[in-house]
């Protein structure tokens, strides 16, 4: 166990898993576990009137992140916000619009980049450090905050598409094209996202997770540029200001790069797709870093024995090392609450 990470056996039960001990029962907490699948977040919502004013709004923030812990007792809590705050606090027109998703003003070369704005960026941002430290004020003690970014290729492929993209192919072109172009984009991201990281730490973060959700959709070569050699950068930069602070990695769909990932970033825990065998991560990953996941969100969408099943099997493998409970991916807005309760309800049963 990390001394650094957890100093004693009073530490927070997701803080000790973080710290590389085996927990008498696994930590718990899910991605987009606020969100719409809550009555009292869809409310919120209605309330907010756009989904940017929600994220930029402390108070409705708060509210929305402590919700789920509040209905569920999870053992950590996790900002409100979204990856693509960042481009929006250096300038990118950003909204989004129902039904579609995420909208922004292209960059595309050059020229694009130079409309962004670095200075100032993270004084635009200043409403989600007060929406942090108003959340670790309200939480108990014993639940930690989670800050968040997603990772420089990811954010990228939303920026240059102007839009989610099936597979990414605007962000691939240009780095293919002109690699150093593409560059100036990645580390000025580089740059951003560890100083946002920071930011929150010093609002009150007590660990953090960067989102590497479209890892998957680069081949080797390209994935070692792009996802780990950024990823590494910025765990470096969080660590030379934080030390004491775990850093979690979610490198998605990256299949058996994984374990480069985790040997090369520098990264505490990683957090494991759906695709990935529970076996592989207890074998590969879990004796590198604590481990997170990987239930199928539409698991939960189902529930019943299948549901609770995988849930016994994923624990009675990666429970014997240091690990935290998740999904492979987040919540999906048709999961019955009353399967969450659920879940948190088998994996307390757990314990010894």
């Amino acid at each position: 166990m990390d001394e650094r990470l957890s100093k004693s056996a009073s530490a927070p039960l997701f803080l000790r898993a973080l710290a590389g001990e085996t927990t008498a029962r696994p930590p718990v907490w899910l991605m987009r576990q606020a969100g719409r699948y809550l009555a009292e977040y869809r409310a919120i919502r209605d309330e907010a009137g756009s989904f940017l004013d929600l994220c930029y709004t402390p108070k409705l923030a708060t509210e929305v992140t402590l919700q789920p812990i509040r209905r569920f007792g999870f053992d950590a809590a996790i900002l409100f916000s979204d990856i693509l705050v960042i481009p929006h606090g250096l300038g990118q027109k950003l909204e989004f619009r129902e039904g579609e998703g995420p909208v922004l003003e292209p960059i595309e070369d050059d020229a694009g980049l130079g409309r962004l704005k670095r200075d100032g960026c993270l004084d635009r941002l200043a409403p989600v450090f007060e929406t942090v430290g108003r959340i670790r004020e309200a939480l108990p003690e014993e639940v930690p905050l989670i800050g968040f970014c997603g990772a420089p290729w990811t954010v990228a492929t939303y920026m240059v598409a102007g839009r989610g993209t099936p597979d990414q192919a605007p962000a691939r072109l240009w780095a293919y094209r002109d690699a150093e172009g593409f560059a100036r984009l990645i580390d000025l991201l580089v740059e951003v996202s560890a100083e946002y990281l920071i930011a929150q730490i010093e609002a009150g973060a007590q660990a953090v997770q960067i989102f590497d959700s479209w890892a998957g959709s680069l081949p080797e070569d390209a994935f070692r540029r792009w996802s780990l050699a950024p990823n590494r950068e910025i765990v470096r930069r969080v660590k030379a200001a934080h030390p004491q602070v775990p850093v979690i990695g979610f490198p998605r769909a990256a299949g058996p790069l994984y374990e480069a990932f985790v040997e090369e970033t520098g990264v505490d825990a990683v957090a494991c797709d759906t695709t990935l065998p529970v076996d592989w991560i207890r074998d590969r990953l879990q004796p590198k870093a604590a481990v997170q996941g990987n239930l199928d969100p539409l698991l939960l969408v189902a529930g019943g024995r299948a549901m609770e099943e995988r849930v016994r099997e994923i624990v009675a493998v990666l429970g014997a090392g240091p690990f935290i409970f998740n999904l492979g991916h987040g919540i999906v807005p048709q999961t019955p609450p009353e399967h969450v309760a659920r879940l948190v309800e088998i994996i307390r049963d757990c314990e010894a």
